[in-house]
């Protein structure tokens, strides 16, 4: 395979070329949106190959990271050619302009050519009012799941948010304006189709770090699936308590069910979609984590969205228009405050990273461990996972179902250790489990 050099593809020989290697993706960013550097070709096209380890890569990574603004997320791999190990450095990027140690270069051909203010300023202007979500897709009205279009619009409608009717896709989908020639804009692909990249990945960890997991589930979907999906993972594997103070007993969770929907419909629309990382949902002993890819805006601070009375700031304005049709968003720039509001009222801990990569709310469990830990020593009764499990099965002989929470209220354990119980039990093939979501139960085999 003969290599070239072009308008979207660089060679360099070796990572001595760093430096110039990043003004080359600059440049090509400024021109094209997309490329690929190589690391172990020369100009002319021989492969000669280059020392890549673990610290190669790592130290590409990282002065990308510093010398580039805003920050990119390219995908660096070691790759054998001819039989000489490379490195490929592809990579993407949606903003107006990208600058290289303060510097903005465009492509011309093969080479890089440093751009003067006014065609900087040219330059925004033209590429700062078509935003990643308002562009076209690889989607056309024949890949979006009608059902689930159908779904959001009767929520929409019933939020008295949209006023007109449904008539038929095309129709609808213009009226939201997610149609661009034949084809539909990114929001619309990532909203209502489910063959598309967007992913979400969740864990849960036996401890307070990734040492250790008990569950791990990543799912590809459209972003109203993939919200359900991660707020439903939450639900199932957090701690609840009863209340029976009343005369209607009432499960409460340990994290505010709102501040935690809140959370993941702003992780989805404020998160980087040209960046290859998925949405991450983490769950450990102590705190819950709801991590995107992308950054947040740099004149600013979370505190500043919660403290102060300031607009929202939007990276993909099209997908908030369409989440706030359905109340998935009350009112523009409230996320962070209502997270904040609702953690207060309930007690429960909030944090709002922002990280040199990524963007984070951490909800923190200790309110719940902490009570459950009072109720041991109160009433003085010790489990052991033989007693619980056999407890489960008498249980199963006289009652027919049980739901993990009977087995929390009845010895005063988090729901990670009741599911563990269960899946024992399972696993012996001595009970089945049924349902699905939140309406979960278990019977005998």
């Amino acid at each position: 395979m003969r290599f070239s050099e072009n308008e979207t593809l660089e060679l360099k020989k070796s990572t001595s070329e760093l430096k110039e290697g990043i003004i080359s993706i600059v440049a090509i960013l400024n021109k094209h949106n997309s490329g690929e550097l190589i690391f172990g070709i020369n100009p002319k096209g021989d492969v000669n190959g280059q020392q890549v380890s673990e610290k190669t890569i790592r130290d590409i990574s990282q002065k990308i990271a510093s010398s580039i603004e805003p920050k990119i997320y390219p995908e660096i791999n070691k790759k054998i050619i001819e039989s000489k190990d490379c490195v490929i450095v592809k990579f993407m990027g949606d903003e107006p302009i990208y600058y290289a140690e303060g510097k903005a270069y465009i492509r011309v051909g093969d080479e890089d050519r440093q751009m003067s203010a006014k065609e900087i300023e040219k330059r925004i202007i033209s590429k700062s009012s078509m935003r990643w979500d308002s562009k076209p897709s690889d989607k056309k009205i024949t890949n979006v799941n009608e059902e689930l279009l159908k779904k959001y619009f009767s929520e929409a409608k019933n939020a008295g948010r949209i006023s007109f009717s449904y008539s038929n896709k095309k129709s609808v989908l213009e009226k939201l304006e997610l149609i661009h020639g034949d084809y539909l804009v990114n929001a619309g692909k990532i909203l209502f189709c489910d063959e598309n990249s967007l992913e979400v990945q969740s864990a849960v960890f036996a401890g307070t770090d990734k040492n250790t997991f008990l569950d791990i589930k990543d799912k590809t979907g459209n972003l109203l699936d993939l919200i359900d999906f991660s707020e439903n993972y939450i639900k199932e594997h957090i701690n609840w308590r009863a209340d029976l103070s009343s005369s209607t007993r009432m499960e409460i969770p340990e994290i505010p069910i709102r501040a935690i929907s809140e959370a993941l419909v702003n992780s989805f629309c404020h998160r980087d979609y040209t960046a290859p990382e998925s949405n991450k949902v983490a769950i450990y002993k102590n705190r819950v984590d709801i991590w995107n890819p992308g950054e947040f805006p740099s004149d600013f601070k979370p505190m500043d969205f919660i403290k102060k009375d300031l607009p929202s700031i939007l990276r993909n304005p099209k997908i908030a228009k369409i989440l706030y049709y359905n109340k998935k968003i009350e009112r523009w720039g409230s996320g962070l405050k209502r997270i904040y509001d609702e953690c207060k009222t309930h007690n429960v801990k909030v944090e709002f990273k922002v990280l040199s990569y990524g963007f984070s709310v951490i909800f923190y469990r200790t309110q719940i461990e902490q009570e459950l830990a009072a109720n041991r020593t109160q009433i003085g009764h010790k489990s052991d996972a033989e007693t619980r499990q056999k407890w489960i099965l008498d249980y199963l002989k006289q009652k027919s179902i049980i739901k993990s929470m009977e087995i929390i209220n009845k010895f005063k354990v988090v729901k990670d250790t009741a599911s563990h119980d269960l899946n024992n039990l399972i696993e012996e093939d001595k009970i089945v489990k049924k349902g699905a979501g939140n309406n979960v139960w278990y019977e005998l085999k």
